[in-house]
Formats: structure tokens, sequence, C-alpha cells
């Protein structure tokens, strides 16, 4: 038996271990030579484990919005570092183009920017910078894992903004500067004016109407610097998905609304999430710095999967406000939920504070109520309007013990609670 000399001589370096049979050696010799030129490609890579990586802060911002999130990636090393990078962040972080094609030489920092999209608000996670650094020849890489600790906070993106000017201005007219025609019993006075047709009668001044030899009316605004409370409910009600988001972040952005509108009227503002235990609280905040401080305290917050301890809510909010205020429980209308955890002590609530329930409604429940499609579609709208029962039994019970009730759709939740505090505005019952 005949062995190649090849054969051999790899043999002897301790490649191939066996004896080989003729036809064999010339193969494995292309595969010795492949194998020494990886071995020789991987001693001269730059080493991916001696870069260093510092990843710069990111401004917070809304979601919906894009961001650059940048890093400065050194190389200490004696090497250059040829290959690629991946920037790793949450899915949730909307990384575009995290992957990168690198070449740094030794002694030299690159800033490397990977845009964020995110789609969830809440404090994103970056993971780590994984560097693949090839050889000059190109066919083996050495591979690392940096660590590149941050985050990037992404605040509600407060969707219902643009019906603001258009409740704004239905203030302006409640606060005097156009003709208020129903005066509440808690408005102020606010100035004088000629009478023209339409004015309420109630509203004459018969003194100044005889001083002036005219008919002389007062206009009112309604008083400020009453207290508004928010309570977000986060428990597991509040979890439930309303289309694409959480019912929770329905209910953010209709506080977020009525924030901003009730600043605006000389209002204070506090906020109170919580479920059986505080999740976020804002208290005392200026106009000038409320919904910086609101949107804040919110973006981290998630709903828990636990039932809500309204005991506890009710206490809290009773010791922290100690003279009248507007109350608004931003709270889904599960009739269980609200019938053994609320209704048993919202009377003690309602006896110090004016109480509003806002509740967001699924769409798609209303749309399953007309189907008659087939069996399960039937099925489905039965199940709908059974539903749709218990929430008017809900809310009609909720408004008996004398606490207003708004309940609406995602987008049509904001405008209406907005609507709900200018009407007890205007009429005197803050």
């Amino acid at each position: 038996m005949t062995i190649s000399g090849r054969a051999v001589v790899l043999a002897a370096i301790g490649l191939v271990p066996v004896v080989l049979w003729p036809g064999w050696g010339s193969l494995l010799g292309w595969a010795a030579l492949f194998a020494v030129a990886v071995l020789i490609d991987l001693l001269l890579a730059g080493s991916a484990r001696a870069l260093r990586v510092h990843r710069e802060p990111i401004a917070t911002i809304r979601m919906g919005t894009s961001t650059p999130g940048s890093f400065v990636l050194t190389n200490p090393g004696r090497r250059t570092v040829r290959g690629s990078l991946r920037d790793a962040w949450q899915p949730s972080a909307g990384a575009t183009g995290e992957r990168h094609r690198v070449k740094l030489p030794a002694g030299q920092s690159r800033r490397i920017v990977t845009t964020l999209t995110p789609t969830r608000r809440g404090d994103r996670q970056a993971g780590d910078v994984t560097v693949r650094s090839f050889g000059p020849l190109g066919i083996a890489a050495r591979q690392y894992s940096l660590p590149a600790p941050g985050h990037l906070r992404v605040l509600p993106p407060f969707t219902s903004r643009k019906h603001l000017p258009s409740k704004l201005a239905r203030l302006r007219e409640l606060d005097g500067r156009t003709s208020l025609r129903i005066r509440g019993q808690g408005t102020e006075f606010d100035s004088l004016r000629d009478y023209v047709g339409g004015d309420d009668v109630r509203s004459i001044d018969w003194r100044a109407t005889a001083r002036r030899g005219g008919v002389v009316v007062r206009t009112w605004r309604p008083e400020r610097d009453r207290r508004v409370l928010l309570v977000l409910d986060t428990s597991r009600t509040s979890a439930a998905r309303v289309g694409d988001e959480p019912r929770l972040d329905a209910a953010m952005d209709a506080a977020l609304l009525l924030a901003a509108l009730a600043s605006r009227a000389g209002d204070r503002v506090d906020l109170l999430a919580m479920d059986r235990r505080v999740r976020a609280r804002v208290e005392g905040a200026g106009r000038s710095d409320l919904l910086p401080q609101l949107v804040s305290a919110m973006a981290p917050v998630e709903a828990d999967l636990v039932e809500a301890d309204w005991a506890a809510i009710v206490a809290t909010v009773l010791g922290r406000m100690s003279q009248r205020a507007l109350v608004v429980l931003l709270t889904p209308l599960e009739g269980a939920a609200i019938e053994e955890g609320l209704m048993p002590v919202i009377a003690r609530l309602c006896s110090r504070h004016r109480v509003v329930v806002a509740s967001v409604a699924d769409p798609q429940v209303a749309a399953m109520a007309d189907g008659r499609g087939d069996a399960y579609a039937v099925y489905g709208a039965a199940a709908a309007g059974r539903a749709a029962l218990d929430r008017a039994a809900t809310t009609a019970e909720l408004r008996r013990m004398g606490v207003d009730v708004v309940d609406a759709s995602p987008e049509d939740l904001p405008p209406q609670l907005a609507d709900r505090y200018l009407a007890l505005k205007a009429a005197g019952l803050l």
C-alpha cells in the first residue's frame, strides 16, 4: 500500500490522524491549505474584544417619532478592525439600520448612528453591540459582543392634542371674554357690557342700567384655582387591548387633554396612577411644567395583572385632597370589577368630591352586535348585546349614586371628557 508524501506530511503535523488511501491526498492538501489560510486570517484580524463602546445619551421622544441612537466605537488595539457590527435594541424600540459596516484603524474612533422609531411608550433598552472582525483575506472572523447599556424614554403620543384649540375656544367663551348666557352657582363676576338680543335677562344689572340709562348685563367667568385629580386605574382591566393599544394608553391620552385644558383654565391638576400600590404621582406642578411632568410620569407605567384595590385608592384620594375637587377616575366599566370593587366605596368619594368616571369602550363590541351572517356571528351578537346591557346597568347605577359617566371609544373619549369638564365648569359644579 502506497501513501502519498503529502498525506504523510499532513499526518505528521497532526492535521490528519489516520492513514489515507491514495486519491484523497490532493483534496486534503487543499483543505489543509484552506485551514492554514483561515488560521492566518484569524491571527491577523483586529481584536473585537479590545474595542470600547461609549453610548451617547438619547433625549426623550414621543411615541411615533424618530430619533438617532448613537455610540462611539474606539479601537485601542494594534490592528485595523474590518467587518460589521449590530447595534441591538428591544424590538419595540423600532431600530432601523442597526447593522453597519466598519473599518476602524488602530487608535481611532468612529461614531455609529442607528435610527430609532419606537412603537411602544416607556423605557426601551439597548442591548450589546456585536462586532464581527474579519481578517485581511476576508475568509474568517472574530466575533465578540460588547456591553453597551443604554435606554430611550418614549413618552405617550398625546394624539388628542389636536382637539385642544377647539376646547380652548370654548373655554374662552366661558371665561368672560365673550358672552356667557348661563350663570352657574360657582361662577365669578367678570365685567359689565351692553345688553344684546338673546342675553339672559337674569344677567341684567339693574343698578348699572339705571345709572347709564341703557340696559347693562353682567358677564361671568367660572371660578379658578379649582383642584382636578386624575386617577389612572393600572389594574388588569386596563391591560386589555382596544384596537392597537391597551386601554391604559387611551386613558392616558384623555387625561393629558383634560390636564392641558384644566391648567389653561387656571385649575390645579394632580395625577395618581394606582392599582394595589401607587405606580406614579404628580402633585403641585405649575402650569408651565405640568404636561412635561405628566408625560414623564406616565411613560414607564404599565398595567399590572392584579385587581384594583379601590378601597386603598379612595383612601389615598381622601387623604391627599382636603378641599372639594373634581376627581376623574379613568377606569374600564367592567361590571364585575366595578360592582365588587368601586361601588362599595364610591359613596365616600362622592360625599366630598365631584366624581367623573371615564371609560374606554371597545368599538368592536358594538360592531359585533349587528352580526347576523352565520351562527358564529349570531352568538357573537348575543354576547355583545349582553355586554352592552351590563355596561348600561353599571352606568345607570353609577349615575344614580351621583357620578358623571363618560363612556366612549379611544378616539372619542378625550374630547368627550373635555366637554364634560367644560359643562361642569359652566354650570358652576366644580
